[in-house]
This record gives C-alpha cells, sequence and structure tokens, in this order.
C-alpha cells in the first residue's frame, strides 16, 4: 500500500492507510498503546488496543525505541474525542524499517553546542524544518524576481589563484604544485560577467572565510547570494534593485509561511515598504554621536548598527536602512570613488533590524583607474593581472551586492544565531558533523 503523508490522514477518514516517519513517543498502558510517529508535514497518533498473549503487534510497540523509523498500517478514525488532534491511526500493522540502537541524545532545551554535535537528530524538529521549507521558499523567489527581469545564473569556481577580499581571510590548499585559494565571494567572476554582456547575472553558491569570529553571524563557510548589473549610473541603482527583490521575497515567505512562524517561532515577517531610508554614513555617525558604535577608522560596530536601527525605526517605522558613501579607506579597491568627493566611494551596507546583511557598490571599471586604487590600498597589482586583463577590452559601467543567506535567515526568522538556520555550520571551532 502506498505511503501517505500526515498532513492527508485527517481526509481519509474510515480508509486503510500506510503511514511512516520517526517514533516521537510511546505511551504503553495496561489495555492500550499510543506511539506518536512524525514526518515532515505533521504527527498523528497511532493506536492499539492489547489482545493479550502472544500479541506480536503489542510487544512491538513495547519494545520500539524513540526515534526509530516506522510503517504504520492501519484504519483512520476521525473522532473529536481522540485527545491527540481528533485523529489516530488503529495500527494493523508495524514495520519497525529503521530501528533506534542508541537513546535520542538531545531535545529542544539542550545547549547549542550538543544540538550541532547531533545535528541531524536536532534537524527532526518540525521547527527546524520550518527554516529549510523557508529557505527553499526563498531561494525559489529570488530566482523568480530575477528570472522575470532577464538575470543569467552563474557558477562561478571555487578555486582561485588570488584573494577576491581581504587577503587575511584566506583557506589556502596545495594545488598541483602550486597553491590556490578558496573563494571568499564571486566577486571577480560576476564583474567578468559584465564585460562578457551578460548585463545582469546572479548566483546562489557556497563562499569561504577563515575568519576567526565566534559571533552570532559569523561562520567560515555559507551560502552567498550575488548580484551584479550593467548599466548603473550610480549605487542608487543597485540600491533600487536590491530593495524591489528583497520586499517580493518577503512578501512572498510572508504569504506561504507568516503564520506558521508566527505560531511555532514566535516571530513576525513584516513585508518592508518601498522605499527603504538612506543615509549616508557621516549621517548616521552623527546621528550616533554621543553614544557608542562609531569605530575609531569611523566605520559603524555591531553595537552602533542596532542603535542606528533603533533609531530608523522608531523614527520612520522601518526595518531597514542603507548606510551609503563610505569613504575609500574602508572600502575594497574596486569600489568606484565618488566624482564630488573622491575620499568617498559610491558603495553602501544594507542594515536590516540592526544586523548588517548587504555590502554593495557600483564597481570601477576603468582598467587605469583600478590598478591605481589597487597600488593605492598598498596590493600588488600581478596578482590581479587577470582581473584586471577583464576590463581592457571594454566594459560597461555596473555594481551589486552580496547577501548571506544564512544571516538572512537569522534576520528574517529572529533566530538568536546563524547555527540556527544553517543546515550544518562550520565556524572555527567546527568541522563535524
Amino acid at each position: 500500500m502506498q505511503r501517505i503523508p500526515m498532513s492527508q490522514v485527517r481526509s481519509r477518514s474510515g480508509e486503510i492507510v500506510t503511514i511512516a516517519g520517526f517514533v516521537k513517543s510511546v505511551r504503553d498502558q495496561k489495555r492500550m498503546q499510543f506511539v506518536v510517529v512524525e514526518d515532515k508535514s505533521g504527527a498523528v497518533q497511532v493506536s492499539h488496543e492489547r489482545a493479550g498473549e502472544g500479541d506480536a503487534l503489542a510487544a512491538a510497540i513495547s519494545s520500539m525505541p524513540l526515534g526509530s523509523a516506522v510503517a504504520v498500517t492501519g484504519e483512520v478514525v476521525v473522532d473529536p474525542r481522540i485527545r491527540f488532534g481528533g485523529v489516530e491511526v488503529r495500527a494493523r500493522s508495524i514495520d519497525v524499517a529503521g530501528p533506534a540502537t542508541a537513546a535520542i541524545p538531545i531535545d529542544a532545551e539542550s545547549a547549542p553546542e550538543l544540538r550541532m554535535d547531533f545535528r541531524w537528530v536536532d534537524l527532526r524538529r518540525s521547527e527546524s524544518r520550518l527554516v529549510f521549507e523557508i529557505q527553499t521558499a526563498a531561494e525559489h523567489a529570488m530566482r523568480t524576481f530575477w528570472m522575470e527581469r532577464g538575470f543569467i545564473e552563474i557558477h562561478s569556481p571555487k578555486l582561485m589563484a588570488a584573494a577576491s577580499e581581504s587577503g587575511a581571510e584566506l583557506f589556502k590548499l596545495p594545488y598541483f604544485g602550486g597553491e590556490a585559494t578558496l573563494a571568499q565571494s564571486p566577486q571577480f567572476y560576476k564583474q567578468m560577467a559584465m564585460a562578457a554582456g551578460f548585463e545582469r547575472v546572479f548566483e546562489i553558491g557556497p563562499v569561504f572565510r577563515a575568519n576567526p569570529s565566534f559571533t552570532s553571524r559569523h561562520d567560515t563557510e555559507f551560502t552567498s547570494v550575488d548580484v551584479e548589473i550593467a548599466w548603473t549610473r550610480s549605487h542608487e541603482d543597485v540600491m533600487h534593485l536590491e530593495e524591489e527583490w528583497l520586499a517580493f521575497v518577503i512578501g512572498e515567505i510572508a504569504a506561504q509561511f507568516g503564520q506558521r512562524v508566527r505560531e511555532m517561532l514566535g516571530a513576525e515577517i513584516r513585508v518592508p515598504e518601498l522605499p527603504f531610508p538612506r543615509m549616508t554614513l557621516a549621517e548616521a555617525t552623527s546621528v550616533l554621536a554621543g553614544g557608542p558604535g562609531v569605530r575609531e577608522d569611523g566605520d559603524l560596530d555591531p553595537e552602533g548598527e542596532r542603535r542606528l536601527a533603533e533609531i530608523v525605526r522608531r523614527e520612520r517605522g522601518h526595518d531597514f536602512v542603507f548606510v551609503t558613501d563610505y569613504p575609500a579607506a574602508l572600502r575594497p579597491f574596486y569600489h568606484m570613488r565618488s566624482a564630488a568627493d573622491p575620499a568617498l566611494t559610491r558603495s553602501f551596507d544594507l542594515l536590516w533590524k540592526g544586523v548588517e546583511v548587504t555590502s554593495g557598490a557600483q564597481r570601477e571599471h576603468r582598467p587605469e583607474r583600478l590598478v591605481a586604487q589597487i597600488r593605492e590600498k598598498g596590493l600588488a597589482v600581478e596578482p590581479l593581472a587577470d582581473y584586471v586583463e577583464f576590463f581592457r577590452y571594454g566594459c560597461p559601467p555596473h555594481g551589486g551586492y552580496g547577501f548571506g543567506l544564512s544571516r538572512m535567515l537569522m534576520v528574517l526568522l529572529d533566530r538568536p544565531n546563524v547555527r540556527e538556520v544553517t543546515y550544518l555550520f562550520r565556524g572555527p571551532g567546527r568541522l563535524r558533523p
């Protein structure tokens, strides 16, 4: 008999069905036995009335370890007097297809590190599964938005010969007698797509940062969401695209999952209004004057980001704020300088509920200026020669942004840590499971 998901059981009253999932609980009473079985669509109670000596089904239930993978065939009974949701399956047979040979080592109250040690068990919780249902829907919504606007998807290499971001955050590895690095971002290659005439590209893929940070929002391997568009007039074009994209994606998630997120995670998904508030970094630091949050180099630290977001939320009623026009000293060499003030860049960060979720900019596409900015940063030109070469054969003005998927989910769902929304977390102290 073909298995049906738990979510369909109620609609099959009086029928004989087969369900399958993990054993969540067993109540082994003198006359009746009850087993709660859960799959990814929900949980259903299975009941069995003991038949006395020689009842093989009763013996199987009595010896059934929690966590076992079982298939149950029985009659569906819908009755409001049934305590567990008013529906149950009265078992005729139970196949313990995957018996648990060890006791479940964690529960919802276990310490985060212990839960990460047994992540495959932790992921069985309905709250965990919901996160990854939302992740799947979010990526689908992203692609829908891009495809409707003529974007091309790329898959850039993750083995590189030179750093695409800070050289201090590189993972290095031997490569056929030489040395390669793991990609910190697809930055160079999505810009190459602009020189190739693709005009609008996106990528969703892994990136690697040898960052020794032990914070709630950092990881050493994560999924990066990257966008690049041609013929930008300034970084304002990039911000306009991103805010439209985010409002669309969040709107799709709210429509599909808003109620479940509210009930299961206690979070409220708020669809943002357009346009997002904007302020320059100079304006942001002025707003924060007289309190903590501004680093010695003039950038915002995490406390400053939180304080600024609180002010924007209170005064403008918005969860987002673009902070723009960063000094060149704080930005990578490939950011375009402001024509009005070459000490500033056409760049931005996006803060969402006080957490930086995006960095973006209009890029410098003129090779002679790129070389000058590389040297100004004190970097060697030779390791970046291949990158500069992209622009020597003609390239349109362009810009883009990068977005960490796990950080997005953490903020969207009000989770305390990226570990809660990452399938298998990687950090300075974790390479397992």
